[in-house]
């Protein structure tokens, strides 16, 4: 969200930024409340100079004993006038503030233009996809085989688009929540928090879901309360309508939570397996930062986030997105991407966002600095990592021609294995079924 004094004064500036956007905002609306709201201004103020004229005219009249009912019926004619001139700049005020909400925020000048995914721009590439002596499965096949991924049982519990992880299954999700959260809290300098997966309209509303973004939540019938999207949510909104201490600066988070959508507008996109699905977990790293740094806690983010595939030994890129698939509230982001071989694509597993102060605008989280002045402070997140496509990239990679996986180093102490095997998996489907 913008200042609304700065908005009109680069009105310009700004929507020949925003048409680098994908679907850029119409703003020939905001262009007529505008219009409207200065000719009620001038109006007004022309008023106000001619009422105080008259007022004055009208007193040295009835000093001399003139009779200046006429002239006062003129001023009370005026104030009138006023009143519905100042009740029309006030609605359109509100008006402009409101269509305000709706639009996206400015990308950053290092993003690269361009118009959809196909513009991104990869930055670094690291690790070098395994060459296989056999051609690697997906782990929707994989996972039925081992018994540790059960895709039907979901759907006859829930629906498409949920699954059921048995045994070593569920054990490696669990692992990987718990390596994702040490190495985080322990070398990564963030401090654990575990908020409420349910949120209200107004911590919606704050990291920019609501109003644009409704069809993409889940609301909770006969309540004012939306499962999370991610842990962004509840966690930016920790500081909604607070100041910090500059010396706190950068202030760094990070949370595990299920996390939920609707996916609307994404069927037919990764419809087999668990890449997308309505539930899932993820670890979500969130900072608090200063404005004239903001951008080098990105860097570092986004280098967190990449340390967990590096020490899980996945081969990823890292691609920062073009003006056309930037997010919403997003000025600059980075997507982590991993190398999947039974997909043979990567496939993104971690979007790394500087808000700048567009989320903090709308949720008044602010700093105050050494010389006491109160500033916005720049808001980011990412996924530190979705653990969901972790898990799908560990069984993928680390698959054996037998159609056991081989479980990475660093998560053996987590998962009590070094291999998954079909006898140390879950449970099959039964043959009456």
């Amino acid at each position: 969200m913008y200042d609304l004094a700065w908005f009109r004064a680069n009105f310009d500036r700004i929507a020949e930024r925003l048409q680098t956007r994908s679907n850029p905002p119409n703003l020939d609306g905001y262009r007529e409340l505008d219009r409207r709201r200065r000719a009620a201004i001038a109006e007004s103020e022309q008023l106000k100079a001619r009422r105080n004229a008259e007022t004055v005219e009208i007193g040295k009249l009835r000093r001399e004993g003139v009779d200046t009912s006429e002239r006062q019926q003129q001023v009370r004619g005026i104030g009138e006038r006023i009143a519905l001139l100042e009740a029309e700049q006030k609605a359109a005020e509100e008006s402009f503030r409101e269509m305000l909400t709706g639009i996206p925020n400015l990308p950053h000048e290092s993003v690269p233009v361009g118009l959809s995914e196909a513009d991104n721009a990869e930055v670094r590439r690291v690790g070098e996809p395994r060459a296989f002596d056999f051609e690697p499965k997906a782990h929707w096949d994989l996972g039925a085989e081992l018994g540790i991924l059960d895709l039907e049982r979901a759907a006859k519990v829930t629906g498409a688009r949920f699954a059921v992880y048995w045994g070593l299954g569920a054990k490696l999700e669990r692992a990987l929540i718990n390596f994702m959260l040490d190495v985080h809290t322990r070398e990564h300098g963030y401090t654990e928090v575990l908020p409420p997966f349910m949120v209200n309209r107004d911590s919606l509303f704050g990291t920019g879901q609501l109003p644009k973004f409704e069809q993409d939540l889940f609301k909770c019938e006969n309540t004012g309360f939306w499962l999370i999207p991610t842990a962004e949510v509840p966690v930016t909104n920790l500081y909604r309508n607070e100041t910090l201490e500059g010396e706190r600066l950068p202030v760094k988070l990070c949370a595990y939570t299920p996390c939920f959508r609707s996916e609307a507008g994404s069927y037919g996109r990764d419809v087999r397996g668990i890449i997308r699905q309505h539930q899932f977990q993820k670890v979500e790293l969130v900072k608090f930062a200063h404005p004239d740094h903001s951008y080098d806690e990105l860097e570092k983010l986004t280098a967190d986030a990449e340390d967990i595939l590096r020490r899980l030994g996945l081969p990823f890129r890292t691609v920062v997105l073009s003006t056309g698939d930037t997010g919403f509230s997003a000025a600059k982001t980075y997507d982590i991407e991993v190398w999947l071989p039974g997909q043979n694509a990567y496939k993104e597993i971690s979007s790394c966002s500087n808000y700048e102060a567009f989320q903090a605008r709308r949720a008044s989280i602010r700093f105050k600095s050494a010389k006491g002045k109160s500033e916005f402070v720049h808001t980011l997140n990412g996924s530190g990592l979705a653990v969901g496509r972790t898990w799908v990239a560990i069984v993928e990679n680390y698959q054996q021609s037998d159609g056991s996986v081989v479980v990475p180093e660093v998560l053996r102490p987590y998962l009590g294995a070094e291999v998954i095997r079909k006898e140390s998996g879950g449970v099959r489907r039964q043959e009456s079924e």
